[in-house]
């Protein structure tokens, strides 16, 4: 049974996410490798190995009814580790082979440690997995090592329990550049990085760490394709909804600056506010200077607020804060 409370939409939060959301995720993730893989964890020609590896090669020792058998009813089943690469490893058994993402190992490799020293000691192996996906059409079956830590068919139940509006807590599994998948429990979903604050973020891993517990908000659930998708900044109220009446121009306060970009720098006034200091309300009289060598990430500074438009979440900052 899966710890979680229900809350009703945070007003004027952003609708659903529909089927072209997931179809531009399904889309980014074929661009940056197979699932599970860290950012930076895999380059490009070892992504290409794993995906060939992984089925898009020979799949005439795949038997797919068992495969399908084997995801529809939850079920772990023994296989032996044949190889590895980068991403994880290769898996065999009877009339079945397929790969295991890292992230979806129950160990994580030590700080420092080469991935392939780590994933070398699994060869020869044999291991309780759970398939997590199964697509004959692509030649793909994965499987996870976590996900058979579960009960057989638990996926299934925690499927139909799960609602949008739950509020729930799960642990951060992999995180990539363009979210963040969680564990809840024998079901994984993903929070896309539009989902995880309502200010800027510059990569997911500045907000969650890896193996971490994480609350969520449960956006949708597609019961048949096992899709979970959440978010945690909808947790909490949308700060530009009354961004218009708390900061008017003209008013000065405290900012802490969250990065630095070529045309200026990003400080935030609260959790999900976050302005811009433009390069030209840096310094006095017009003087041109880099950006870097004025603030730095995590300074305090005071600010001048120049403009708040709420609703298409703009807020201009100035560090000249007498008005000109």
């Amino acid at each position: 049974m899966v710890n979680k409370q229900r809350y009703p939409e945070v007003e004027g939060g952003p609708p659903p996410l529909d089927e072209s959301w997931w179809q531009a995720i399904l889309a980014e993730d074929e661009a940056h490798g197979t699932p599970g893989t860290s950012r930076n964890s895999t380059p490009a020609n070892q992504r290409n190995r794993t995906r060939s590896q992984n089925g898009s090669g020979d799949t005439q020792n795949i038997d797919w009814d068992k495969a399908s058998e084997l995801y529809d009813h939850d079920q772990t089943i023994e296989m032996e580790v044949c190889g590895f690469n980068r991403g994880g490893l290769l898996v065999a058994g009877e009339n079945l082979q397929g790969f295991v993402p890292v992230s979806h190992l129950v160990e994580a490799p030590e700080e420092g440690l080469e991935p392939e020293n780590f994933l070398s000691g699994y060869v020869g192996r044999t291991m309780s997995l759970k398939v997590i996906e199964c697509d004959p059409q692509r030649g793909r079956v994965v499987f996870s090592e976590r996900a058979a830590l579960a009960e057989p068919g638990s996926r299934n139940v925690l499927l139909e329990q799960l609602q949008p509006g739950d509020r729930v807590t799960g642990t951060v599994t992999n995180i990539t550049d363009f979210g963040v998948f969680v564990d809840l429990g024998g079901v994984e979903g993903l929070i896309h990085v539009s989902e995880i604050s309502w200010g800027r973020v510059r990569h997911p891993s500045d907000v969650v760490e890896l193996g971490k517990p994480v609350q969520v908000y449960v956006i949708s659930v597609d019961q048949v394709r096992a899709r979970v998708a959440l978010s945690i900044k909808r947790l909490y109220p949308n700060p530009w909804e009354t961004a218009d009446a708390r900061y008017t121009p003209g008013q000065v306060i405290e900012a802490t600056v969250t990065s630095i970009v070529q045309f200026g720098a990003f400080a935030r006034l609260e959790e999900g506010l976050d302005g811009l200091i433009h390069i030209s309300e840096m310094c006095p009289d017009g003087e041109t200077i880099a950006p870097k060598d004025v603030l730095h990430e995590g300074q305090c500074v005071r600010v001048r607020v120049l403009h708040v438009d709420g609703s298409r979440q703009r807020l201009g900052l100035s560090l000249n804060l007498e008005e000109g």
